[in-house]
């Protein structure tokens, strides 16, 4: 038997009898909970139509399902007709398990907007971010959601995480003949920053996405790169002519951090430059600008070694290694949120496409996610944690407890 499935069992084993676990919430509570945050999203079905199943069942029964291993419509219907019993106990299920033809069209007809601004507003509620807590802005393209018969492109979608508190803070979709540009903009808006420090990378290079943070009482850290083109010259040249003097005589300060393992050594070294805005033209009009920062990433693989420059503005006077910290934290988004959906959702293998479906389920994903990752007593990964919670009523009643918390 392999260690990964005698970890799983040990995990499941030790969650029995639920009894021994302290529950801040009970199955009663949780259509509580949901119609609470969720009261202001409308049913999207015609007042004409036929609802013989209710709207906060569709919507529980859909959250309990993809968090217990549910990738799509038909495995969400699967999963309620098993647990039919359980879900009883909490739901009304007037007439029953809705078909997954019935969550499919509810899900294509719903709101993504007004079901995004129910998600922020949970997510808010069960989180406090730290002062300093490093926020990163990225964005992630569902593969498949593609529809060629439609001419649809694929979704591209715009999410928040939250380093400390590894929560999806909110998600926003970009338009079809639009860009991140657009979206984050939107998605910072609708977002409790203050005292974050907020990390994009180049895309989201732009004054008016500086001004938004600003304005939210956050600091920014944003990657420049060729599309901001003065801007990268004009920071390559002030450290180049510092780096000719070794800083001598520079308002400067350095931190380095280094990190051994898989075969590889990385060592990062990160300046951040306090006096260097009289060197960049238009610096002015760049909101809260304060300071300029370049990270050099150093990687021996095997004998062979590779140097990386990496550049950036900020609005905040830190210490390099408090803003070395947020640049390493950034790439989060990718390794906790995105690579968690991929593998532990198989996000980029799902089909759905049809209407608003792929962005409501996109959702559905992220309030699991928060869910799972908030759970801290099994001691094993989130696709795990979706496995026990599919087998365990008991445990699934934890992760439930998420909603309240």
């Amino acid at each position: 038997m392999s260690q990964d499935m005698t970890r799983i069992i040990e995990e499941f084993i030790k969650n029995k009898p639920c009894e021994t676990k302290k529950l801040s919430i009970v199955s009663q509570d949780v259509t509580r909970v949901i119609e609470e945050h969720f009261k202001s999203l409308p049913d999207p079905r015609r007042e004409t139509e036929n609802r013989r199943h209710k709207f906060i069942d569709i919507i529980t029964i859909a959250i309990c399902g993809i968090i217990c291993g549910a990738d799509g419509w038909v495995a969400v219907e699967e999963f309620g007709k098993a647990k039919k019993q359980w879900l009883g106990t909490f739901l009304e299920l007037p007439h029953g398990i809705p078909s997954h033809d019935t969550f499919t069209k509810v899900f294509r007809k719903l709101s993504p907007k007004k079901f995004e601004a129910c998600f922020t507003s949970w997510t808010q509620s069960i989180s406090e971010l730290f002062d300093g807590e490093v926020v990163g802005i990225d964005g992630k393209t569902l593969r498949r959601s593609h529809d060629a018969n439609s001419d649809k492109k694929a979704i591209h979608m715009v999410s928040a995480w939250a380093s400390t508190n590894r929560l999806v803070l909110g998600q926003v979709k970009t338009e079809e003949k639009s860009n991140e540009i657009t979206a984050i903009p939107e998605l910072l808006k609708g977002l409790e920053l203050k005292g974050c420090l907020v990390t994009i990378d180049a895309m989201g290079c732009q004054k008016t996405i500086a001004a938004i943070i600003v304005e939210q009482e956050a600091d920014y850290l944003l990657a420049v790169k060729d599309n901001q083109p003065k801007l990268h010259k004009a920071i390559q040249d002030y450290v180049e002519e510092a780096s000719q003097v070794v800083f001598e005589g520079y308002n400067v300060d350095y931190a380095e951090t280094s990190n051994k393992g898989h075969g590889r050594i990385e060592t990062r070294r990160c300046w951040v430059a306090y006096d260097a805005l009289s060197c960049i033209d238009g610096s002015e009009n760049w909101e809260g600008l304060q300071t300029i920062v370049m990270v050099e990433s150093q990687r021996t693989v095997k004998q062979e070694t590779t140097i990386d420059y990496r550049y950036y503005i900020s609005s905040a006077t830190s210490t390099a290694a408090r803003l070395l910290n947020g640049s390493r934290e950034h790439w989060g988004t990718e390794n906790l949120l995105h690579w968690r959906l991929d593998i532990a959702f198989r996000e980029d293998e799902s089909r759905i496409r049809k209407g608003n479906g792929a962005e409501n389920f996109a959702i559905l994903r992220h309030i699991a996610l928060n869910l799972l990752g908030k759970e801290d007593t099994a001691k094993v990964g989130i696709k795990n944690k979706r496995l026990m919670a599919g087998w365990d009523e008991s445990y699934l009643k934890i992760v439930l407890a998420g909603l309240a918390s």
